[in-house]
């Protein structure tokens, strides 16, 4: 499995959907498998769920977790999808982990609308976690970002290095 794309999914808002009973999104199951199905992907991977929380829930223990599964992993190349709130913060706590690609990406809108920027999101993490030198990065709307050095704009619906 050391060739293959270990992909961690945590929850946050690409894998949110819409109850109608209860007028409100809710995280539900992780949105990946579908998506690679569905768009032909066949580089080799592995989806495992560690969560379903909105990032703005995480906690210290919640990111060990991450950080632990990351860590124990085969695999070289690894893809976290994780919610945008706090996901520069995940990756500060992934710093250090010798001798892996890692890159974290998620959505501003959930993948289950129809103007999600998720399917673009996770192509181009695909993409850059097969590309990039071994390091933690954050890959979101066609820009890299070293989450040590950035910030969610929320009224400007992305990132932005400090």
């Amino acid at each position: 499995m050391t060739d293959a794309i270990e992909i961690f999914t945590t929850g946050g808002t690409i894998d949110k959907v819409y109850f109608d009973a209860l007028s409100e999104f809710q995280i539900g199951p992780a949105a990946i498998p579908d998506m690679l199905r569905e768009h032909n992907v066949h580089v080799p991977h592995r989806v495992t769920q560690l969560m379903r929380k909105d990032s703005l829930e995480l906690d210290d223990a919640d990111r060990e977790l991450i950080r632990v599964a990351v860590a124990a992993s085969e695999a070289t190349r690894i893809l976290v999808t994780h919610g945008t709130d706090t996901m520069p913060v995940t990756g500060r706590v992934l710093a250090g982990i010798e001798g892996k690609t890692i890159v974290m990406t998620g959505a501003m809108q959930p993948a289950s609308v129809r103007a999600s920027d998720a399917e673009f999101n996770v192509g181009f993490a695909l993409a850059a976690v097969q590309t990039l030198p071994p390091g933690v990065y954050i890959a979101m709307n066609g820009l890299i970002f070293d989450p040590a050095k950035t910030v969610k704009d929320r009224a400007g619906q992305r990132f932005v290095q400090e």
